[in-house]
């Protein structure tokens, strides 16, 4: 069976560059265009991994980040972003209430992703 992997990202460009750096693997893509849309996904759907960007109109990644983990406190969530210092504070104060999330900065490359992909979903005995 396929992993499954949702993006969440305002900006179309990163939404279809993770959809063309895994167009041709075992892994399936959806992604969405805000936090409530990915939240609305997530409960429809269960994820293997989820990469969610913290710089969005209406509800940012923090946010939606706090609200995924209300229901999933499993799934590996990776922020990709380039604004990790203007969320640092709440970041951190989200890290103390212990939610858990890794944060990546981009630019992020396909190789830089096939590898963080790899390395989290295809560790024998994990899923």
């Amino acid at each position: 069976m396929s992993k499954q992997i949702l993006v969440i990202d305002d900006e179309k460009a990163i939404r279809n560059s993770f959809a063309l750096t895994f167009e041709e693997s075992e892994y399936m893509i959806d992604t969405a265009e805000s936090g409530e849309k990915g939240i609305e996904i997530t409960q429809k759907k269960k994820y293997d991994l989820i990469f969610l960007d913290l710089k969005m109109p209406g509800m940012d990644g923090v946010e939606t980040l706090r609200k995924l983990r209300e229901t999933d406190k499993d799934t590996p969530i990776y922020i990709i972003t380039a604004f990790h210092q203007e969320f640092l504070d709440k970041l951190k104060v989200a890290e103390e209430d212990g939610v858990d999330f890794e944060v990546i900065r981009k630019p992020v490359d396909s190789e830089q992703l096939t590898h963080i992909v790899k390395g989290i979903l295809d560790k024998p005995g994990i899923y």
